[in-house]
């Protein structure tokens, strides 16, 4: 997302992300928001009447929205698909983030979950559409691979749960091995998952 096509109410909303990413929910205020942004700090009130949890779950609908796009971008650079390269694409994404510019950023849906969720209302709500956003496209590249659908939107559940799971110790032990063991040890699992002729 390039920030200079986009006006201010759409940079605070990727800003938002971004800061949540790095730092969570409570540590993200409005003001680090706008500065991030590059926005009038006035216009927050303007553009998010509903003031920071309204710009959170916003954020985080972004997030899932944005995981969801990258499935297909995911697909398109396999040369074979299976479900175990693409478990393995987006294992890539943070394997390669983490070695450009350390651990400091994980998912702004986990994120968002760990601080949120516990609260209930409209932030546990707009993160559980997040993670649905996500899995709903995951689930369907399965199915095209020849995995049944009875099984396509559990294993894309476990799938999502695995790598947030791997991205949460990663960054404890400012090491990538989890996220390369959980590529090699649930790849043959997701490929013995395709039925015959897939």
């Amino acid at each position: 997302m390039s920030e200079t096509r986009h006006g201010p109410r759409e940079r605070m909303v990727f800003s938002a992300a971004q800061l949540i990413r790095r730092d969570g929910v409570a540590a993200t205020g409005m003001r680090e928001v706008a500065a991030h942004a590059g926005a009038p700090r006035g216009s927050l009130q303007h553009y998010f009447p509903g003031g920071k949890e309204q710009l959170v779950n916003e954020a985080v609908g972004w997030a899932g929205r944005y995981a969801g796009k990258r499935i297909a971008r995911f697909l398109a650079g396999l040369k074979e698909p299976t479900p175990s390269g693409l478990f393995a694409a987006m294992v890539a994404q943070w394997t390669d983030e983490y070695a450009a510019r350390g651990f400091a950023g994980g998912c702004p849906v986990a994120a968002a979950t760990i601080d949120c969720a516990s609260a209930g209302g409209s932030t546990r709500e707009a993160v559980a559409a997040a993670f649905t956003t996500w899995r709903t496209p995951l689930a369907e590249a399965l199915t095209g691979m020849g995995v049944p659908a009875a099984r396509a939107e559990s294993l894309a559940t476990l799938m999502i749960s695995t790598l947030e799971g791997a991205i949460l110790m990663a960054r404890a032990e400012q090491d990538a091995r989890p996220l390369t063991t959980a590529v090699r040890e649930l790849g043959p699992l997701l490929d013995a998952a395709v039925g015959p002729g897939g």
